[in-house]
């Protein structure tokens, strides 16, 4: 029996073997790179909107608090948060800020969209915060 045949393979095609192996290893690892390259830019391009979403949320909860306590009409209310929706850059009209005072409750409200572009899919993403505080 020959040395080549004693082991069960011939030197020749364990080379080729390991040569393919190390290769799928390196294409594995390219791909996994590239997938968490474009989580991390997903992560970037959608995040921001809902951290906006929850400044704004907030801020209605505030605004809301104060305004059913020291009883603010409703344009000096839709004043305060549409000055904050500008500063965070959401995509609202003045007009679509929707809000309810009475001397018992007041309701802030309003829904929007953020179109956000993943460069291979384009999204939109919805929110709709709101808030109410009642009148002890």
């Amino acid at each position: 029996m020959s040395r080549r045949t004693q082991f069960g393979m011939q030197p020749a095609k364990r080379r080729t073997t390991v040569r393919f192996q190390q290769g799928a290893g390196t294409i594995k690892a390219i791909l996994w790179t590239v997938l968490l390259i474009y989580g991390a830019f997903v992560a970037y391009k959608i995040l921001p909107a809902y951290v906006a979403e929850y400044q704004l949320q907030d801020k209605m909860q505030e605004e809301a608090k104060f305004a059913v306590v020291n009883r603010y009409p409703e344009e000096q209310i839709r004043d305060s948060i549409f000055k904050v929706v500008k500063d965070l850059e959401i995509p609202v009209k003045r007009e679509e800020i929707k809000i309810e005072a009475s001397q018992d409750v007041v309701r802030i409200a309003c829904d929007y969209t953020v179109p956000v572009d993943l460069v291979v899919y384009k999204m939109n993403l919805h929110f709709t915060p709101s808030s109410e505080n009642k009148n002890l």
